[in-house]
């Protein structure tokens, strides 16, 4: 395997002869040299690669930005500021052109190579996701998305937890709360499976019946939600981390929660330092500061009657959204707890019953749950979950009550007849995660390829 530009990076140079590829970003032309900054994704920093175009009858010409290059060459010490070594290119091949204008082809017009040397827009890289991973912003995106994916297993496979693969097509709604895309099979008649079938929006009933028999689960897959919001906070198609955990309550299932996201945050800090900075710099000032704080310290737990009381203070608002006992929190009120109150991330408890979903235990006050959400500066919630009923007499009547046809849960149900036991467990949104991280402010531009609504490229 030839090395990648983050290996060649870390020698020291020692007029070594070895060969990059990768593609161009910049070419300076001077006299009678040409400086090219090759890129091959494995970092944030490119290698500068020097050519003297009269030896070899080596020629520029073909070297606009994008263009795919391998190049030969020995790695010297540079005498350019901020950076120690360079390439002195003794051989050079165009393995694909990336034209700067248009140009007409016998297989059509290739358009000018969209992304030339100036900044673009998030917004117009959107409309390129095919080549956007090529931009120093969604490389470094994608590279702390890369190392957290790795972070998730980590973390949970050491604590004994079971790598679960939970269903991707599935017959109920987990949250009874609707928002379903419907499966259908094309040309056929009648219903593939029998019933009606959708794109899951959760994993957790199925992680579940696992926790109940391997103690500890957990899945990270993709879910789906079928809600007409075009903002910057919804998509369509996103990846979900479920941890289940049996023999276990609401405590247990918030040290989970905190110890989880500080191993991400440290994650980062230390695996992907040079791209943190970068989105220090570009993206988000201060967030360096604020992840390395938020991993040394414990976060501030309230409960959400605690919460509501903080909001109505005098002097807190003022809100769009007036805060009352019974109501959902707002993103304003999440932001207030986490920046202003807690300067830092807040686990929320003891919802009103009324605003959670079904299958969360009941306190002993019979109006509230034993949920926790987990907000954080900047986005807000980031992870919700709960204890979960597993007493079947109070899980029915709590679905009764809600209209919801226990008919359909049969095999769920079964959970509280054989061998019930307590058990929590919560749900991240693996995109807000990485917004989190890394100051992104709009959840379509960490993942790879964003669905919306109106929208699939």
């Amino acid at each position: 395997m030839f090395p990648l530009i983050r290996e060649i990076l870390a020698m020291a140079p020692r007029s070594q002869e070895l060969t990059v590829r990768g593609w161009i970003r910049t070419k300076r032309e001077m006299k009678n040299l040409v400086f090219l900054e090759v890129n091959d994704g494995s970092c944030l920093a490119s290698i500068q690669c020097t050519l003297d175009p009269a030896a070899g009858g080596l020629s520029p010409a073909k070297l606009g930005t994008g263009a795919s290059v391998e190049i030969t060459g020995k790695l010297l010490p540079s005498p350019a500021r901020g950076q120690e070594a360079e390439l002195a290119v003794s051989a050079l091949t165009v393995l694909g052109e990336a034209p700067g204008e248009d140009r007409e082809t016998a297989e059509g017009t290739i358009r000018a190579y969209p992304l030339q040397k100036k900044r673009h827009s998030l917004e117009f890289l959107r409309e390129t996701p095919q080549l956007r991973g090529r931009t120093n912003t969604l490389g470094a995106v994608m590279r702390v998305r890369s190392r957290l994916a790795f972070a998730v297993h980590r973390f949970f496979q050491e604590r004994g937890y079971q790598y679960l693969h939970t269903p991707i097509i599935t017959g109920n709604d987990a949250e009874g709360a609707g928002a379903l895309f419907r499966v259908t099979s094309q040309g056929g008649e009648g219903e593939f499976f029998g019933r009606k079938s959708f794109l899951t929006v959760s994993g957790q009933l199925e992680a579940e019946a696992y926790a109940a028999a391997l103690s500890r689960v957990y899945t990270f897959g993709p879910t789906f939600r079928a809600e007409h919001s075009n903002t910057a906070r919804h998509l369509a198609e996103f990846w979900m981390i479920e941890p289940e955990t049996a023999f276990a309550g609401l405590n247990e299932n918030m040290d989970l929660a905190e110890d989880f996201l500080k191993h991400c945050i440290n994650t980062v800090l230390e695996d992907c330092a040079a791209d943190l900075a970068f989105f220090d710099e570009r993206i988000q000032p201060g967030l360096s500061g604020s992840l390395r704080s938020a991993a040394e310290s414990p976060f501030t737990r309230m409960t959400y009657t605690e919460a509501v009381g903080e909001l109505r203070k005098p002097g807190a608002g003022p809100f769009e959204f007036e805060p009352r006992w019974g109501a959902d929190l707002q993103s304003e009120h999440e932001k207030f707890l986490t920046e202003k109150c807690a300067a830092g991330p807040v686990i929320l408890t003891a919802y009103p019953r009324e605003i959670k979903a079904f299958y969360m235990k009941l306190n002993p006050d019979g109006k509230t749950v034993r949920a926790m959400d987990v907000l954080v500066p900047r986005l807000g919630e980031i992870i919700g979950g709960s204890e979960r009923e597993e007493k079947l007499g109070a899980l029915c009547s709590r679905m009764k009550e809600l209209g919801i046809d226990t008919e359909g849960y049969g095999q769920y149900l079964d959970l509280r007849r054989y061998g019930t036991v307590p058990h929590a467990g919560f749900g991240l949104g693996f995109e807000r995660l990485i917004q989190y991280l890394t100051g992104m402010t709009n959840i379509r531009d960490v993942i790879p390829y964003p669905r919306s609504a109106g929208q699939l490229f």
